[in-house]
């Protein structure tokens, strides 16, 4: 019976995940239709980076508020608020457009507030997924998650542009509301589970509400295994979101645009592959061998991808980076699922997603004056770093300091992998931490402590809490 259970709970969550790829895709579209639109209308790169910036920034300062208000209501009509509310800002939207309304601004605003509903939906998603699917299957479904984003990656740009030839950026808007009801209609017939409460919930619900909003960071602090993984992937995200800023001017330094569709495009086949090994294979047994083995990969690939000015290396090395990045995340995400009680995942993943995805925002705005102002021209002719690695790069002059910055930049993985099999609390998490939920009832091991009555139990609890709040 539990075992029926178990592959029912597969079977209802695939469905879920089925919805969510459809809204991914729809998402893309606009996020797409609406870049261009931007560039077109404005042609200031700068208007055009920041919709970048809108759509990351308010989500990760509001995430420890989202994570606790996650865990406060039912999972499933968080998941279908947040999504009909992106839905309702999308057709928003396109009702500017049809009236010939639509500023840069109004855009702005729109990626902001999604910003603000993805910080909801996606802990939420998390969260109703470890109750969902037994825990052997955890790395899986992060490689199915994975694929989601690399399939829009692929799909929704080429889709797009064939839309908006066909039936204008008013109707990509509407195609991708569309995709919003469909994934709401998913949520609403599928049953999603609640959490039993654990010593931990029951813990940080007599918190004050300001004190929940922290108790994410005390519990990860706790925690040493948990606060590496955090750094690793905080340190991570900013090689690869630099690495991603940069790969268009270091091509475009010596081949053509068809070249950097061609990068681009095997760029996100890779991200392909690394889901697809993940969803087949659930990863390496040892899933933090999984983690640091190939943040080593990464580090390589990003060197490589700086060390000469020849194209099949460079789309070779970022094919082999954008491999290992699903991997890395979805044995990552298996273990924080395994690791932390369900019934507090809401407010401990919105801490895990802001420390580590922080560094992001800064990488995107930092990449474009590092190469122009610092490396470019120390790798120009005549530069003072020109003698030194001219020779390594494969010369000097248009192109060769952003080739530089990519070796800089590819030592911080390679450090911070080494670093972590050096570092016991995260080389050896997986046994020295205990689970949270069990192999055998796929339920974490504390919920019937949290739901008995016995007066030394509370007592216990009460003194849980006091720490938490003290830490």
């Amino acid at each position: 019976m539990a075992q029926e259970t178990k592959s029912r709970g597969m079977l209802l969550w695939s469905s879920i995940w089925g919805g969510q790829l459809v809204s991914l895709v729809g998402s893309g579209l606009t996020s797409f239709a609406l870049g261009v639109w931007a560039y077109q209308r404005s042609g200031s790169v700068t208007q055009f980076a920041l919709i970048v910036f809108f759509a990351g920034l308010p989500g990760i300062l509001l995430a420890p508020v989202a994570g606790t208000l996650v865990d406060r209501w039912d999972r499933k009509w968080v998941m279908i608020g947040a999504d009909t509310a992106s839905g309702m800002v999308t057709l928003a939207v396109a009702l500017l457009l049809w009236k010939d309304g639509l500023q840069i601004w109004h855009i702005y605003i729109a990626a902001a507030l999604n910003s603000v509903f993805k910080t909801f939906q996606w802990p939420a998603y998390i969260a109703a997924t470890t109750l969902m699917v037994p825990k052997k299957h955890y790395g899986r479904v992060g490689g199915m998650m994975q694929f989601g984003q690399a399939a829009s990656g692929i799909v929704a740009p080429l889709l797009a542009g064939l839309l908006m030839v066909t039936i204008d950026i008013q109707g990509v808007l509407v195609i991708d509301f569309s995709t919003f009801l469909f994934a709401v209609g998913v949520l609403a017939f599928v049953p999603v589970p609640s959490p039993k409460q654990s010593a931990e919930g029951a813990a940080a619900a007599k918190l004050p509400f300001k004190k929940q909003v922290t108790y994410g960071f005390h519990y990860i602090l706790k925690r040493q295994g948990l606060m590496a993984i955090l750094v690793f992937f905080a340190m991570i995200n900013l090689v690869v979101s630099m690495a991603t800023v940069l790969v268009t001017p270091l091509v475009l330094s010596f081949a053509n645009e068809a070249i950097l569709g061609t990068v681009l495009s095997v760029s996100s086949a890779g991200m392909l592959v690394g889901s697809i090994i993940m969803m087949i294979t659930g990863g390496p047994k040892k899933r933090i061998y999984g983690i640091l083995g190939f943040g080593l990969v990464l580090g390589v690939a990003v060197l490589g991808a700086g060390l000469r000015p020849y194209w099949p290396l460079v789309a070779g090395s970022v094919f082999l980076m954008m491999v290992g990045v699903p991997i890395i995340q979805g044995c990552s995400q298996a273990i924080w699922q395994s690791k932390v009680e369900p019934d507090i995942q809401g407010r401990v993943f919105a801490v895990r997603r802001m420390v580590a995805q922080f560094t992001v925002p800064i990488a995107d705005l930092a990449a474009g004056p590092l190469a122009d102002y610092l490396f470019e021209p120390a790798m120009a002719k005549g530069g003072p770093m020109a003698p030194i690695f001219g020779h390594v790069l494969g010369g000097v002059g248009q192109g060769r300091g952003i080739g530089l910055l990519f070796l800089t930049i590819a030592a911080f993985p390679v450090l911070v992998s080494i670093a972590g099999f050096l570092y016991r609390p995260l080389r050896d998490i997986e046994t020295d931490l205990p689970d949270a939920v069990s192999d055998d009832e796929d339920e974490q091991p504390a919920a019937a402590a949290a739901t008995s009555t016995n007066a030394s139990e509370e007592a216990a609890a009460e003194a849980a809490a006091e720490g938490a709040a003290g830490a």
